[in-house]
């Protein structure tokens, strides 16, 4: 079997470590869009946050409300800063010990640091467990019936501005059923299961389970579809909330105070975002390469945005996540040579 490495195609890539594709990105695409398959995704930091205290800490910390969070339960949260700017996101995955904490590549060190100057008399010892704990992700309509005993992931509806104090469900916002797995964790989440893995199991699970494996290639590009926003790609230092889309899954709108509240709270109930988080279609005339990360959108030669994470969909053509200024909605939209269009739908 061919595999070609993220940083065989891009040496300086976030993303290094882990297969981009097996050699067909686009068979492994539909393979993901129609049945299931297995993406590597251990390239994933992990933080383990055991101790009797964890779930009412995290609480405080955080955008999620978790001072419930019971064995055997996941859902998503946000670190901001004190102006309520995103600077971290991570899945939370309890087992009635630890809460296990999986975010982007290189931002577990920025996460934990954080953690640890937060912890005062707190009963929690927050460590780095990369090193123990491989992610995988078994994606498409399929992996529900690998684990038909974890329910469907429940995400609930934002509410509207000015909504009335404790209407709001005192949980998780995202609730995203875990049962144990190979001495690990598996995690029902919107595009299938995550497995959480001890990292030395991790080829024996791979071979367990003998599901097709494709790349991280595949993965984004069904990500995108999804517009599933990811940190570092959707975001930037001036990143809220309500502008990368993170308000349904990792935000709790009626909890207590955590730092960066009082900008959630004001975006929110005036109900004007900065920004948006939207998908683009290119029109594939002027090129059919997706563009960098980063890439400004224009309108008009006035740049409006940028391109978050831009992939070729084995229907949709060349399509991107990108971020733009609320205000658009008329005009030449244009990334690089290439006219774009936003998705209405």
């Amino acid at each position: 079997m061919t595999v070609v490495m993220v940083e065989d195609l891009d040496p300086s890539s976030a993303d290094a470590g882990v297969a981009a594709h097996y050699g067909d990105p686009m068979r492994e695409q539909r393979t993901l869009a129609t049945a299931v398959g297995l993406v590597d995704r251990s390239n994933r930091d992990v933080i383990a946050v055991p101790g009797e205290e964890r779930a009412s800490w995290l609480h405080t910390l955080t955008t999620q409300h978790l001072s419930d969070l019971s064995a055997f339960s996941g859902s998503e949260l946000l670190v901001l800063s004190p102006h309520g700017h995103v600077e971290q996101h991570a899945y939370v995955t309890e087992d009635g010990e630890t809460a296990w904490l999986d975010t982007e590549p290189g931002a577990g060190a920025g996460l934990l640091k954080y953690l640890e100057m937060m912890r005062f008399f707190t009963k929690v010892e927050p460590r780095d467990a990369t090193s123990e704990i491989a992610v995988l992700s078994l994606v498409g309509p399929g992996a529900a019936d690998l684990f038909p005993e974890l329910e469907n992931p429940r995400v609930g509806a934002v509410p509207g501005p000015k909504f009335a104090a404790g209407s709001v469900p005192a949980h998780a916002t995202s609730q995203y059923a875990v049962r144990g797995f190979e001495g690990g964790l598996a995690r029902r989440v919107p595009l299938g299961v995550d497995l959480l893995v001890p990292r030395a199991a991790k080829t024996s699970v791979i071979e367990k389970l003998a599901v097709p494996p494709a790349g991280l290639l595949a993965y984004e590009a069904i990500r995108v579809e999804h517009r599933i926003p990811r940190l570092g790609w959707e975001t930037d230092h001036r990143t809220i909330p309500a502008e990368a889309d993170f308000i349904a899954s990792a935000v709790h709108l009626d909890k207590g105070c955590y730092r960066g509240q009082e900008t959630v709270a004001r975006v929110h109930h005036l109900g004007r975002p900065p920004r948006r988080l939207v998908l683009l279609h290119f029109d594939g005339i002027a090129t059919d390469q997706p563009p960098a990360h980063g890439t400004p959108v224009t309108l008009d030669g006035r740049e409006v945005g940028f391109v978050g994470t831009a992939v070729r969909h084995h229907e949709l053509g060349l399509v991107a996540l990108a971020v733009l200024k609320r205000n658009v909605t008329a005009g030449e939209l244009r990334v690089g040579e290439s006219v774009v269009s936003v998705d209405a739908s």
